[in-house]
């Protein structure tokens, strides 16, 4: 699990500051701000390889680069198996490269990190970490499981083109026609991370789809009645099934090779999250945070979790409202300030506030709008607020805007009874 992060001259910001809460973190922020940043930042911290390093295919998670010609340093605190420890790594500008003490660094325990373009990274302590060989401790084992967007579905082979991973197609069909307890494990993950109570995620019966097409495809059972192919699943449905299967997947990984190794499963699983509401529904992202941790406390049921996700929904800030434990989950908001003559953006830990509406968390410090209406009702009410504040408005102008407000507010809007009083008094309106 990771403690903290301190930054410097690296990333959007001279300097960031964080303090991670022990189960659940989350990331706010306009676009372009650092949220993906911090995670990959988080990830490497971890593990001490970069996904895009292990993983050409991927577009994201690319090695963190110093700005300016200031010396940058990247200083995190990580809670292993038996300790915490805090590491310093300096980016040596003639190497291209971070650099900090040499040998075995502390044992996180499972990490895993969900990007945003639908790619995933997986590093198993039975799998992925040190070994020693005589009295030398050596990383000679995959230092990462690295998963493009099509690698998740067909399989994912190393350099040499050993499989590491079957895929969800070959593994689900195949978990599927021995009903053990890895497809146990699907049904159970899969009705978690369902929409609701009564929209269960039920699978169906495997298929094949196309006379070219040798494989058995896995199906999901609509609530029309039919069996829909997984690979023809809605966006919504596909990131939740690749999910469902990678955090099965790694654990049943993890559970076989701490077997071989005659090692007991980790006690720790942190799991990093980009756009946690990516694809999904309204209904979705009111049950999304929960539905996760819940399902990785499922199936790590002896493990510390730790979830830090970055949003930028206003219902999966109001979702999680009720979970919220300021003792243990924290909230870091970034924002673009101007601090004397200069423009920077600055992170930091915001009180959690309970707002009740999702409406409400668009106006909060975490989303920044004026309002949680159209810019063009916004406007309208701007205009209307100023024409009542005025004593010589005329009515032409005063019914114009009551034209444009029928456009733009519903008919139950509460802003109608203020503006029919006072326009009526005033003798705009009939």
């Amino acid at each position: 699990m990771i403690e903290q992060l301190a930054l410097r001259n690296v990333g959007p910001a001279p300097s960031m500051d964080l303090e991670f809460g022990r189960r659940l973190n989350l990331l706010t922020g306009d676009n372009g701000l650092g949220k993906s940043f911090l995670l990959d930042i988080a990830w490497w911290s971890l593990t001490r390889k970069w996904p895009a390093e292990l993983n050409r295919r991927l577009p994201m998670g690319l090695p963190a680069k110093p700005h300016g010609d200031e010396p940058a340093s990247i200083t995190f605190s990580v809670t292993g198996q038996s300790k915490s420890v805090t590491y310093q790594s300096k980016f040596d500008r003639k190497d291209q490269a971070w650099k900090g003490a040499a040998g075995r660094p502390v044992n996180p325990g499972l990490v895993l990190y969900a990007q945003a373009d639908g790619s995933f990274a997986a590093w198993d302590p039975a799998r992925n970490y040190w070994r020693k060989k005589g009295n030398v401790d050596v990383q000679d084992r995959p230092p990462a499981y690295v998963f493009s967007t099509q690698e998740i579905w067909d399989g994912l082979r190393d350099s040499e083109g050993r499989v590491l991973c079957n895929g969800l197609i070959s593994d689900w069909a195949s978990w599927q026609k021995e009903r053990g307890e890895a497809f146990k494990r699907l049904e159970a993950v899969l009705s978690s991370l369902s929409p609701s109570a009564m929209e269960r995620i039920q699978l169906g019966n495997l298929t094949r789809i196309s006379l070219d097409d040798a494989r058995d495809i896995p199906t999901i059972r609509m609530p029309y009645g039919q069996d829909v192919p997984v690979l023809h699943a809605s966006a919504g449905l596909r990131r939740i099934l690749a999910l469902a299967y990678l955090l099965v997947w790694t654990w049943e990984e993890h559970l076989k090779a701490a077997a071989l190794i005659d090692m007991k499963p980790t006690h720790q699983v942190t799991f990093l999250v980009d756009e946690i509401e990516c694809h999904l529904h309204p209904k979705w992202q009111r049950r999304i945070v929960a539905a996760l941790l819940e399902v990785v406390k499922s199936l790590a049921a002896k493990a510390s979790v730790q979830v830090i996700a970055a949003t930028h929904s206003p219902l999966v800030m109001a979702s999680v409202e009720p979970i919220f434990d300021a003792k243990e989950d924290a909230w870091f908001d970034l924002d673009f300030e101007t601090i004397g003559k200069r423009q920077s953006v600055v992170v930091r830990q915001r009180q959690f506030v309970v707002h009740g509406e999702a409406g409400n968390w668009l106006t909060s410090e975490a989303f920044d709008l004026r309002s949680s209406r159209s810019i063009e009702a916004e406007e309208a009410l701007e205009r209307a607020a100023l024409a009542m504040a005025r004593k010589d408005f005329s009515k032409s102008d005063a019914q114009a805007i009551h034209l444009e407000l029928q456009k733009v507010i519903g008919d139950t809007d509460p802003f109608w009874l203020r503006w029919r009083f006072v326009g009526e008094k005033k003798g705009w309106l009939p």
